[in-house]
């Protein structure tokens, strides 16, 4: 049973460490600080996703995120409940939080971190362009988008 809500102070910390501690934001250079500050911005939604009581995601949104449209900025799944479906969901919720409001929605995804392109592909998402070298050298974040 998986419950979905908006992140309380003490879960935007548990978020920031959650991402500092998971690729893509070890490899991208993304420390707790940095990660803490990102969980803590009022522009952002951050929701944590717990299932059977315990922690087990989070996903951060931009809601004016791409040209207007939402984006996901952030989704970060505990290990321990990695392949549970839990991103699913997750990504899921993200629609349809804003299926009223908009008719897209966007994401990034690193080229290294082929298991989460793999997941977003799965959900519907296409790829829709590559900035190379954009966070760091010899990477690219590859932008994808759904409509909704």
């Amino acid at each position: 049973d998986i419950d979905i809500h908006l992140a309380t102070d003490r879960e935007k910390n548990l978020a920031a460490r959650l991402m500092a501690t998971s690729e893509p934001w070890i490899t991208l250079g993304r420390d707790e600080a940095m990660c803490k500050n990102i969980c803590h911005d009022p522009e952002f939604f951050l929701y944590m996703a717990h299932c059977n009581n315990y922690p087990a995601g989070i996903i951060l949104l931009d809601p004016r995120g791409v040209a207007g449209s939402p984006y996901i900025k952030s989704i970060a799944v505990y290990p321990e409940f990695r392949g549970k479906g839990i991103g699913t969901k997750l990504l899921s919720f993200a629609e349809s939080l804003f299926r009223d409001r908009s008719r897209h929605i966007f994401i990034c995804v690193s080229s290294f971190n082929q298991r989460a392109r793999k997941l977003y592909e799965k959900n519907g998402f296409q790829v829709v362009g590559e900035l190379k070298d954009y966070i760091i050298q010899g990477a690219s974040e590859i932008l994808m988008y759904k409509g909704l």
